[in-house]
């Protein structure tokens, strides 16, 4: 029998991923299907199940939908080109419409995920919630400015989650909850902003973020971390 990824959470564990439909998201719920630890892994998204992250009422019904607890939740959710609209390379592009639509995606959105879906988290035993977040969302690693609107909505989105780790400690002394950099992923959000650089396939990514979410512990819960183990600074 080949070895659970998950070597840190108990057998027949029940999985969650939301945004199951998108690039990372569908690998993230092949690595965890294919995980002969696994018990269940459900997926939501808004092509295959009509969850709306951006929209409260679905969020909350999809909630209610589900029963029981999970010991591990992925969520990758999230949008760097919306509505045609794509990252801003200056100051003079900035356009309100557009800035509140990276918001409601990707920092409302994860915020009401958190508020729904954190709390189905086992709180008797080990669990894990990992958050697709970007190594741009880093205010201390921001060296080259542009995509204000994309950067600022995923900084808020780690502020989002590092202060939903500190309640949750509160009633679930075991579980982890961080924000997780994917690297330049093979995806259609990529493709149009990746250079030169080295992309790597879905599958990958998915495998290595759930590896270091294995491997993190309560201390740890909070923090920003990339694929490949590193903490990340704000």
């Amino acid at each position: 029998m080949t070895q659970s990824l998950m070597t840190s959470l108990p057998q027949s564990y029940r999985a969650l991923v939301i945004g199951a439909s998108g690039g990372i998201g569908r690998a993230v719920a092949e690595v965890i299907g294919a995980d002969p630890a696994c018990g269940e892994v459900i997926g939501l998204s808004r092509s295959a199940t009509g969850l709306d992250v951006t929209q409260e009422d679905s969020v909350a019904e999809a909630a209610a939908s589900l029963s029981g607890e999970f010991q591990l939740i992925f969520c990758a959710t999230g949008g760097l080109t919306i509505d045609g609209v794509g990252p801003e390379k200056s100051l003079r592009q900035i356009s309100a419409e557009a800035m509140m639509k990276q918001f409601a995606l990707n920092a409302v959105g994860t915020a009401l995920v958190a508020k729904y879906f954190a709390p189905m988290l086992s709180k008797r035993e080990r669990a894990l919630m990992g958050v697709l977040s970007a190594r741009v969302a880093s205010i201390g690693d921001n060296h080259l400015g542009g995509w204000i609107s994309y950067r600022a909505s995923k900084a808020a989105l780690n502020q989002i989650l590092r202060t939903a780790s500190i309640e949750l400690a509160r009633t679930h002394p075991g579980a982890v909850i961080v924000p997780l950099h994917p690297g330049t992923v093979a995806t259609s959000l990529s493709e149009k902003y990746s250079g030169n650089h080295a992309r790597s396939e879905p599958v990958d990514s998915a495998r290595s973020m759930l590896t270091v979410l294995n491997g993190l512990t309560p201390t740890d819960t909070g923090g920003f971390f990339a694929y490949d183990g590193s903490s990340i600074e704000w």
